[in-house]
This record gives structure tokens, sequence and C-alpha cells, in this order.
């Protein structure tokens, strides 16, 4: 969120904007020049924009010249690796994605992929809220069981909903392997995802 919020800034978005459409790093000079910016300013933004994780520095030397009175290495700026992603309600279509991946390169169905993605998310340990509050799905108490109050993959159930809601029953089942005590079923509700989780006695 930091790291988004640091775009709310005009100049800095034109920085960050400028930078990340050269094809290879950029000095705090180049950029000056080029959007006609003190170079203070500039020197702040990036250093920002460095700081939130939105480009990233290396140190390389502009000329040829070398040894004493070759002067430091200039500091170069580029976008930085990192992927950022807000959206809310909480979405994952990268997950999705990631298991009809997998089930294609695999000729697996879906919902088995499903199941072995919500596997490897659970790991050995954590309470199931927990898991699924992290993941997106909103967990809430309805008595004894847990309804998902979220569906992470919103648009993409409202236009493949048997092929979304069985992966997400998958996913679910997955998440629920080696925690006694808890069944994953499928049950339209308006407003919430598809698969409510049944406290066994």
């Amino acid at each position: 969120m930091a790291a988004v919020a640091a775009l709310d800034e005009p100049t800095r978005r034109r920085l960050y904007a400028y930078v990340a459409r050269q094809a290879a790093p950029v000095s705090r000079d180049d950029v000056a020049a080029a959007l006609r910016i003190p170079r203070a300013t500039v020197a702040f933004h990036l250093d920002k924009l460095v700081a939130e994780g939105l480009l990233s520095v290396s140190f390389a030397r502009r000329t040829d010249r070398a040894g004493p009175g070759a002067g430091r290495p200039a500091k170069l700026y580029r976008r930085s690796e990192r992927q950022i992603t807000v959206s809310l309600p909480d979405r994952r279509y990268e997950l999705a994605g990631q298991v009809m991946a997998e089930a294609l390169e695999s000729g697996t169905p879906p919902v088995a992929c499903a199941r072995t993605m919500g596997e490897r998310l659970a790991g050995p340990d954590g309470d199931v809220r927990v898991l699924l509050e992290r993941h997106g799905f909103e967990p809430g108490a309805d008595g004894a069981d847990v309804v998902l109050r979220n569906c992470p993959f919103h648009a993409l159930a409202q236009a493949h909903r048997e092929l979304v809601c069985s992966m997400t029953l998958g996913l679910v089942e997955g998440m629920l392997t080696d925690r006694p005590g808890w069944t994953a079923r499928l049950e339209s509700r308006p407003g919430h995802c598809c698969v409510r989780l049944v406290r066994q006695p």
C-alpha cells in the first residue's frame, strides 16, 4: 500500500513513468534533463521510489575514463522487478492462472491441480481460518460452520462458474489436508464464495 501511495505525488509519478519506459538504467541527470525538473527534486523523488521498492539502483561509470580523476560511478535507476498489485476486495487471479497452467501442462484435471496447490499453500501448521484469510477468502462464522465472504476469483467465476467453483473447492480441500474436523462443500450463496466449510462432529 505504501508503494502505491508513493505514486500519488504527481512529480514522482512522472519520474517513475519515465524511468520505467527506458531500455537502459538512467541517471539523475538524465531524468532531470528529459523532464526539465531540478536535479535536487529528481534525486529526492527517485530515492523515495527506491525506498518503496518501485525502482532499483546500480552504479556504473558513464565514461571510458578510469583511475584517479575519473570521478565516482554514476547512480543509475531502473524499474524494479518487484510486482505490486492492490485489489479491493482481494482477488487472486494469478493463483487461478497458475492452477490452470499446471493443468494444461500436465494433462491433469484443474480440480486435482487445485487440490495439490491448496496443499502447498497450506503448509504444515496454522489455523484453517487464518489460512483462508491469508489467501483472500474472508472467512466468517455461521454457527459451527465457516462461510467464505469473498471469492478471490470473482470475475472468472462470473464467466466460468462451474469450472472456477470446482477449482475453488479443490483448492480449499487441499488446504484442509491434515486438518481433521472440517469438510468443504459447494454452496451457492449471493455475495459469498461458492465454498462452505462444515464442522464435523
